[in-house]
């Protein structure tokens, strides 16, 4: 069974740091696209940061862009999300997300954690 689990968050004041993780089990991780997304109370989700699998390149949410850093353990099978300089619009319950784009939709999977709670205090 596919499974996400992130843990990391808590309860900081703004200008803290907080690193976020992911630990994936049963994909191959390696394969796989690996995102955090973010969902703000009472906002629809929006992305904060994707590494693809294929070259490692990054993409970041303008929000985030400059204090946020994404990156991986593949051995591990572990996605990071540093951040930094967390300010109370950070609030939100953050996901882990993965996804594999395959030849056809059959042999394209992604998957979704169960998300973890980041609370900023002003």
């Amino acid at each position: 069974q596919v499974n996400l689990v992130e843990s990391g968050g808590g309860f900081v004041h703004a200008g803290a740091s907080l690193r976020l993780s992911c630990a994936a089990s049963g994909l191959t991780f390696s394969t796989y696209d690996a995102s955090w997304y973010r969902r703000i109370l009472g906002k629809e989700r929006e992305f904060v940061a994707r590494m693809r699998w294929r070259n490692s390149n990054t993409e970041y949410g303008d929000s985030v862009k400059g204090r946020f850093t994404i990156s991986r353990d593949n051995a591990k099978s572990t996605l990071f999300l540093q951040m930094d300089d967390l300010k109370p619009e950070d609030t939100a319950i953050y996901y882990c997300h993965v996804i594999r784009h395959g030849l056809s939709p059959k042999y394209t999977y992604e998957f979704w954690g169960q998300g973890t709670q980041v609370t900023v205090s002003p």
